[in-house]
């Protein structure tokens, strides 16, 4: 018993000399004050990797404090406002990033996806015939896009309306997928 005792005194004593922060509290470490901060545009790529469009908004609405409207940046905000459905702002912002960079195959994309959810069947052809261009044909999702807005431009009648599928693309490795709503 003694021993016991003996042990957990020590124990004990060991644990008080510890100078660690972990143990000072039950809770939750707070944010590292002395840290660097992460890249807001990064933060916004990976909130749209999550399906969070508004969260991804505020992100990319930080990262613009540091970076300035940079393409990429309306086009992340662009692509987010596409991915809750305010299809009309989505544009506006998509065509700004193309007023600043005309040469990205995945904000062409983008608004070829806005074009086609307002019903605007023939531009999205067209944005989308420039995007495939831009992308030398690589992307699968440019492409298959492209073949959806051709096929409905070539049949405009369709018997009983589909949901199609069509494909968000953002600047990185990601692909989103955007569904018509009905």
């Amino acid at each position: 018993m003694i021993r016991a005792g003996a042990i957990l005194l020590a124990g004990l004593a060991l644990v008080a000399c510890d100078e660690g922060t972990a143990h000072d509290t039950p809770y939750a470490p707070g944010p590292d004050r002395g840290g660097a901060a992460v890249d807001g545009l990064l933060v916004g790529h990976r909130l749209m990797d999550a399906g969070e469009y508004d969260l991804a908004i505020d992100a990319y609405s930080r990262a613009a404090l540091e970076h300035g409207m940079t393409p990429e940046i309306l086009a992340g905000i662009g692509s987010a406002n596409l991915g809750l459905g305010r299809v009309v702002t989505a544009e506006r912002l998509l065509r700004q990033a193309l007023d600043k960079d005309e040469k990205a195959p995945e904000i062409w994309n983008n608004l070829g996806v806005a074009l086609m959810e307002q019903g605007e069947t023939a531009e999205a052809a067209l944005v989308f015939r420039r995007a495939y261009a831009l992308d030398n044909g690589e992307s699968d999702s440019i492409r298959d896009n492209l073949r959806l807005a051709l096929e409905k431009t070539e049949k405009p009648d369709y018997d009983a309306p589909e949901d199609q599928p069509y494909k968000l693309v953002r600047r990185g490795s990601s692909d989103y997928l955007i569904r018509k709503i009905p």
